[in-house]
């Protein structure tokens, strides 16, 4: 599979979405899988958990593997892909939807994989905090050092883990909450 950050790039994740929405995979689906497993006893899976920025509803489709019993998805782009793969409905909300209004519902657990470090730097703290009003804990899966919430005043990384692809690429898990 090629890189997608290079096509990223070329037309920005819109416009890459609006032409691969239905064809999208996660590259590093085994890592997110792995960190899934190894973690799920952090995870407040109580109530509602939102996958966030869900693409394909990789996530979704393991924490309900793992037992999970209510994954909600939500992407403004692969919505479509979702509901074929999950079966279930899926929220459309983008960054900058939950930037302006927040979310209506509460979740137990919010996780976001591999679309954090695309918001725009200016608007990630107000895509965080609200994320973080709508649930007391958000989990950023990432190929990137970035994004690191941490630095913004008055939320705190509570935990962190970090697997290897075969060719040595780091992909992260880093849970965050409000200080």
């Amino acid at each position: 599979m090629p890189s997608i950050r290079p096509l990223y790039d070329e037309f920005g994740a819109e416009g890459y979405y609006q032409s691969h929405a239905d064809s999208y995979e996660n590259p590093h689906v085994d890592q997110i899988e792995k960190l899934l497993e190894r973690n799920f006893h952090r995870f407040d899976c109580s109530g509602a958990v939102l996958d966030f920025s869900a693409g394909g509803g990789e996530v979704s489709a393991k924490l309900l593997q793992l037992g999970a019993s209510n994954v909600v998805g939500c992407d403004p782009f692969t919505f479509g892909l979702y509901e074929k793969k999950i079966g279930s409905p899926c929220l459309r909300f983008s960054f900058k939807d939950v930037i302006r209004n927040g979310l209506p519902d509460t979740y137990t657990l919010i996780i976001c994989s591999f679309a954090m470090h695309l918001c725009p730097p200016k608007d990630l703290f107000s895509l965080v905090w609200n994320l973080l009003q709508a649930a007391p804990e958000l989990v950023v899966v990432t190929p990137h050092k970035r994004p690191e919430l941490e630095r913004f005043q008055g939320i705190e990384m509570a935990w962190s883990d970090v697997v290897e692809n075969e060719r040595g690429k780091k992909v992260r898990m880093k849970a965050y909450k409000t200080a």
